[in-house]
């Protein structure tokens, strides 16, 4: 079972992949099972929704609602369901730059590879909801700088998200991007450009720079090609929601058909997973193996 007895090295992982000729693709994930989904259709790396997360545990929105330590404690059941590593949404660091040092040191220990750490004020809210603030450039510099130091491996990765584009206009929000950049953080992110011109002219401003593509689906951000990505040079990319909706759908329709039918008998061959399939899916025969491997000597003579 993936990190059940060994060590996640995410953060190195990461850095690999980033060095790659491809971007990284990172689907979002808001819980464990998720995680493992991803892993096994074989992506590189995952990322840890905040607007899942709202969804998943709270049945909420993306509005600041969930904790400091709700997040972590998200974060490290993706770390330990998978063996890829985990970009985990840390919102706006929960603070001051003394908050930000202990969350980057928690994420850090969870087993996170990556965190994405925004100039929003608190409630912050999702990128592309209307009603955004944010802080003064100055105070999220300082955030950054705290970041960086903050971090126990210098392997960790740390992104600056700015979300100054609906506040300050484009202009502002690169001028916020090279302030943080220059403070130390390792990748960009500067959420929300609303044209495939405010994209290309992100990827323009900052051509050696490792840069973060959010692919909100129904977002701000018109969907751009993966091909025209890559050739802008953006070297991540994540989908935080094409699982939640994907899911909220269909359990939306499997619920629908037993509602109406009964019992679920109408839709197990077309709609469900075999409960056998499932339960090897998410390690069954794994568990197995281990305790037999640490069976002891009575229970093996009772058997």
């Amino acid at each position: 079972m993936a990190n059940l007895l060994g060590q996640n090295r995410g953060p190195e992982r990461l850095r690999e992949l980033l060095a790659g000729d491809e971007p990284v693709l990172a689907p979002g994930a808001h819980d464990a099972l998720t995680a493992r989904l991803v892993e096994q259709v074989g992506f590189g790396a995952v990322y840890m929704t905040g607007f899942g997360a709202a969804a998943s545990l709270l049945g909420r929105p993306d509005i600041g609602l969930l904790s400091f330590s709700e997040m972590v404690d998200n974060a490290r059941r993706l770390v330990r369901a998978v063996e890829l590593p985990v970009i985990a949404d840390a919102d706006n660091g929960y603070g001051n730059p003394i908050n930000v040092i202990r969350t980057v040191q928690e994420y850090e220990a969870a087993g996170v590879s990556a965190v994405h750490i925004e100039d929003q004020v608190a409630p912050k809210r999702c990128g592309h909801m209307q009603g955004k603030q944010v802080i003064e450039a100055g105070e999220m510099v300082e955030k950054v700088r705290a970041a960086v130091e903050a971090r126990r491996s210098e392997e960790f990765v740390i992104i600056a998200r700015t979300d100054a584009r609906a506040v300050e206009g484009l202009d502002g929000a690169l001028e916020r991007a090279r302030r943080y950049r220059e403070a130390g953080a390792d990748i960009l992110f500067v959420e929300a450009p609303k044209s495939a011109a405010e994209v290309e002219a992100v990827a323009g401003a900052f051509p050696d720079v490792p840069l973060l593509f959010n692919w909100l689906e129904g977002g701000e951000t018109p969907p751009v090609d993966f091909g025209r990505l890559k050739q802008l040079g953006f070297r991540l990319i994540i989908f935080p929601l094409s699982t939640v909706l994907s899911a909220t759908r269909s359990v939306r329709e499997t619920l629908a058909g037993i509602r109406a039918s009964g019992t679920p008998a109408s839709i197990m061959e077309d709609r469900l997973l075999p409960f056998g399939e499932f339960t090897d899916f998410i390690g069954l025969p794994e568990i197995r193996e281990l305790e037999k491997r640490f069976e002891h000597e009575g229970a093996r003579a009772a058997r």
